[in-house]
């Protein structure tokens, strides 16, 4: 499995999710996220392995989330727009974020990234 994890070297969730790949000897590609959000195609993919719930893709507890009132915007936003929003700002997407071609996991609960591998 070809892992892609997206993650802020600052966040305490992705420095877990990360060492918790490395004790299970899984390799995998680290990207920064705010310098490298990830694409549309890959957030419409890791939107369909959270079961098309947008809202799980953003990092509602960020100062970003608040200051640009998306509580309030998202609900109105087409997928397309807030797809697009979250490809141009990396501090919008819920961190860590890890795809790979058969699965996607975002935020860090280990029970899950168990599953994912």
């Amino acid at each position: 499995m070809k892992l892609k994890v997206y993650a802020y070297r600052s966040c305490d969730s992705c420095r877990k999710a990360l060492k918790f790949l490395e004790q299970k000897g899984v390799a995998c590609d680290v990207v920064p996220i705010r310098e490298t959000p990830p694409s549309v195609g890959e957030l419409q993919a890791m939107l369909r392995f959270q079961g098309g719930d947008l809202r799980k893709l953003f990092n509602t507890s960020g100062q970003d989330y608040r200051a640009m009132n998306l509580k309030e915007k998202l609900p109105s936003m087409s997928e397309l727009e807030a797809l697009e929003l979250l490809s141009k700002n990396g501090n919008l997407v819920k961190r860590p974020f890890a795809l790979s071609d058969t699965t996607g996991c975002v935020g860090f609960r280990e029970e899950e990234w168990r599953q994912l591998l």
